[in-house]
């Protein structure tokens, strides 16, 4: 493991780059793109890496950059982080908010928002190979930084696998990646195993007999169908699934009719499943089609239900002696600040690409929050109210301490092997 004294000596010129990082990233918040249309980010990327020495490759999966970092002989390390934003209004009031609206890939006009922080994972990234470069006398081997697209739909780390991103990078000893988090700002948390869900979204299209509201007799109503799979979906969780196995099993959407007065002859349900087991996530999904076939038999559909799998993550399985490893050295440079990352049931598509190179990975959570915010909400025993989390039209991570820590983070896990 790498000594306290190199990451001090990386992490000395900490203070030099805090001017242009801050704002950079107000400049991406402001300026956010919808997945695999990241083009401005990432030239963005491309500019700073090769400024800083650097070598790039871009357009990696679309519009994913690559930037590999040689110091001599040694252990290589791969850090990613994730460019896109969110088809979302943003609502937080900063003079720096996004006003961005674009068209979707159907043609729709919406607005786009930084609601995740990607936007404070790219300019942490850049911020760790800057500082890296910088003092490239207290390291050795090879840092490897990975700006991928298009984490949001699932499919980027993959496009990214399948554009020769293998081919392109050095043999690295381990993955690792990191993400902001509704917690009090400063914080840094790690956590062995299982700790993001393996995520599945399901379209289900079910057939009635469409006809007059006034003669229901005569029709196969879709609606009630529908309302039937919901309530049985229930059971799939409360009866299906061992108390102790953590899943979800969202139904998100029913969509059906066009007038009060017409049976429909369709409905069509989007629903969400999040698991953090292989044969958990194939019972659930076996359980739902089950389910859904035997609810159209029994309302007599005149037609086989269909079933549509999409937007599907993977499993995140932090390896538990590169997570051990990371840990140990968060604590020794964050000391209490440094904490156990309790179980998470969002998703991410970042374990494809190290799963693809056959290395161990781990992937942390930091904090993004004003920390006095947060213990005011926690006091009053306000934090679902008063904290915005991921995905929200009012998130937006206080710049400081969350740059630096997010920093920080990432430049201490990497010199655990560097």
């Amino acid at each position: 493991m790498a000594t306290t004294s190199a990451s001090a000596s990386v992490l000395t010129g900490l203070s030099g780059i805090r001017g242009w990082q801050e704002e950079l990233y107000r400049d991406l918040h402001q300026h956010p793109e919808l997945s695999h249309r990241e083009h401005r980010t990432a030239g963005i990327v491309a500019g700073r890496l090769r400024a800083a020495g650097l070598s790039v490759h871009e357009g990696v999966g679309g519009t994913g950059v690559v930037g590999v970092l040689n110091n001599g002989d040694g252990p290589a390390v791969l850090l990613r982080a994730d460019m896109d934003a969110l088809p979302i209004r943003e609502t937080t009031g900063l003079p720096y908010a996004s006003t961005v609206t674009v068209a979707d890939a159907s043609g729709n006009e919406v607005p786009v928002m930084h609601a995740c922080g990607h936007d404070v994972h790219v300019a942490c990234l850049l911020g760790a190979a800057q500082l890296f470069a910088d003092a490239a006398e207290h390291w050795r081997g090879t840092l490897v930084t990975v700006f991928q697209p298009a984490e949001e739909v699932g499919d980027g780390a993959r496009t990214m696998i399948d554009d020769g991103l293998g081919e392109l990078v050095p043999t690295v000893d381990v993955a690792m990646a990191q993400h902001v988090l509704p917690a009090p700002a400063g914080v840094v948390g790690t956590h062995p195993g299982p700790v993001l869900s393996a995520a599945d979204s399901m379209r289900i299209t079910v057939h009635g007999r469409g006809g007059h509201g006034s003669m229901p007799q005569a029709t196969v109503d879709p609606v009630v169908l529908a309302a039937m799979i919901v309530i049985r979906l229930q059971t799939v969780i409360s009866r299906e699934t061992a108390p102790a196995e953590a899943a979800v099993l969202t139904v998100g959407s029913i969509t059906a009719g066009t007038k009060s007065n017409i049976i429909s002859d369709h409905a069509v349900l989007e629903l969400n499943v999040r698991t953090y087991g292989d044969a958990t996530r194939t019972a659930i999904l076996d359980a739902i089609r089950r389910i859904v076939v035997a609810e159209c038999q029994a309302s007599r559909s005149p037609r086989d239900p269909e079933f549509e799998l999409f937007d599907r993550f993977p499993l995140t399985n932090n390896d538990p002696d590169t997570t051990a490893r990371v840990a140990a050295a968060f604590t020794e440079h964050f000391g209490d600040r440094s904490r156990a990352m309790p179980l998470q049931t969002a998703s991410e598509d970042f374990s494809d690409i190290p799963t693809a190179l056959g290395v161990p990975y781990t992937y942390w959570g930091f904090g993004g929050i004003d920390p006095d915010t947060y213990r005011t909400a926690q006091q009053a025993g306000r934090i679902s109210e008063d904290i915005p989390v991921n995905h929200s039209a009012t998130f937006a991570p206080v710049v400081q301490p969350t740059l630096d820590t997010g920093t920080e983070a990432l430049v201490v896990a990497a010199l655990a092997w560097l």
